[in-house]
């Protein structure tokens, strides 16, 4: 089991910027790639970002490439989501999951866990 607990959430004004975390434990972190997704009210739950195991290769949704950087700390078994630029759309709650795989698939069935979630709200 690998249980996740994001934090980093809250309300911002757009252009803002803000970093969440994804902290990790249970089993070994490195051994599974992380992802960041987010569910907007009234909407499905959709792919952010993701992070292979190393860290050496990442991949983003469109609509956050060139905003947002997903970037991981092994030794901290941390995950990381710097949200710079925020747009009013991008109200969601954030979540982290970690996936068996070395690199992480932007599809929710590529996730065995998942943590809890964390509101961020940007205001125009």
């Amino acid at each position: 089991q690998v249980q996740l607990v994001e934090s980093g959430g809250g309300l911002v004004q757009a252009g803002d910027s803000l970093r969440l975390s994804c902290a990790a434990s249970g089993r070994t972190f490195s051994n599974y790639a992380m992802g960041w997704f987010r569910q907007a009210p009234g909407k499905e739950r959709e792919f952010v970002a993701t992070i292979s195991r190393s860290g050496g290769n990442t991949n983003y949704a469109d609509s956050v490439k060139g905003r947002f950087t997903i970037s991981r700390d092994n030794a901290k078994n941390t995950a990381y989501l710097q949200m710079n630029t925020l747009k009013r759309e991008d109200t969601a709650v954030y979540y982290c999951a970690a996936s068996p795989s070395y690199f992480g698939l932007p599809y929710e069935g590529n996730y065995d866990y998942w943590g809890q979630g964390t509101q961020v709200t940007v205001s125009s």
